[in-house]
């Protein structure tokens, strides 16, 4: 468990950085909105507390007479969310873990075999 980010663990916070996360650079602020269903103040106010943390980028400048404001995640927060994320699999036992304490590469949840998942990724 010490692998879960406090940070990023809160569910807006978590929303916000796997949408940042889906994209290589810049999202516009009004479409990471959208995404992730907050509001205008939920979502300047978690975007805050991930830029003072080092996880979040901010710009801001105009699009033609319109200010607009980009966010895109710095390469620390992307690798925290990664890791986040892992964690969470681990915790879930979605990402099996060997003896060692290391992720299992190439294998699925809990470690069965993909021949006993069906087409939607649950066990048959």
């Amino acid at each position: 468990m010490s692998d879960l980010d406090p940070t990023i663990h809160p569910l807006p916070r978590l929303s916000l950085c796997a949408a940042l996360a889906a994209g290589p650079g810049w999202s516009e602020f009004s479409v990471v909105r959208d995404t992730t269903g907050l509001s205008d103040s939920g979502l300047s106010k978690h975007a805050k507390t991930l830029e003072e943390a080092g996880y979040l980028a901010i710009r801001k400048g105009r699009a033609g007479r319109r200010p607009r404001t980009w966010l895109r995640l710095t390469p620390t927060g992307r690798a925290r969310f990664e890791a986040h994320v892992a964690a969470l699999g681990r915790l879930t036992g979605a990402v099996p873990v060997s003896p060692q304490g290391t992720d299992v590469p190439g294998s699925r949840a809990g470690g069965r075999d993909a021949a006993e998942y069906g087409d939607h990724g649950t066990a048959t």
